[in-house]
């Protein structure tokens, strides 16, 4: 397929490209769109998580642009990440063990669509690899945290709110350890 000369009939200039970059390009995409959805229906009582998906949401857009541009994310975007992280972990440290069903009211259901296109994000990152094409580490390494850090944030949220979690046991695993 090649894109036709309208640019009104173009979504996208590598719409077309067949390499996996263009998924990854489209999925980071979907990741930034599905943050600032939950972003716009946070609460207002939960400032702190505003603010932070504030932060997060134009750094799903700089991973988006990192393979096929210039590198835009820093350490210092991981380690930031990493401590809000280590900050909410701690607020529900006493709670889930285990698997949970992706449950939860408004913006929750964003959130676990976010940390879902975060995953996406790094398989895509494998196949990019695979084709030859270089990723930096810092990408797949702040999508893993973006995942676990979307993760605790539904915890939180639904903690906030009263909203008790529900367990899955895995009929093929059995129980594990804490996961996203």
């Amino acid at each position: 397929m090649k894109p036709g000369r309208d640019i009104d009939e173009i979504c996208y200039p590598f719409i077309c490209e067949t390499s996996a970059l263009c998924d990854f390009e489209v999925v980071t995409d979907e990741l930034c769109g599905h943050i600032g959805a939950a972003l716009s229906l946070l609460p207002d009582d939960m400032p702190d998580l505003a603010a932070d998906l504030d932060r997060l949401q134009p750094l799903a857009f700089h991973v988006n642009g990192s393979i096929r541009g210039r590198l835009a994310i820093a350490e210092t975007d991981i380690v930031w990440l990493k401590s809000r992280l280590a900050h909410y972990r701690a607020e529900v440290a006493d709670g889930v063990d285990g698997f949970v069903l992706p449950r939860g009211d408004m913006p929750v259901p964003f959130l676990n669509l976010a940390r879902s296109a975060a995953k996406k994000a790094i398989r895509l990152m494998v196949r990019i690899e695979e084709e030859g094409r270089a990723v930096p580490a810092e990408l797949p390494r702040i999508c893993n945290v973006m995942c676990n850090f979307l993760f605790t944030v539904i915890l939180v949220i639904n903690r906030r709110r009263g909203f008790d979690e529900t367990p899955f046991v895995s009929k093929s695993y059995g129980r594990a350890s804490p996961s996203t």
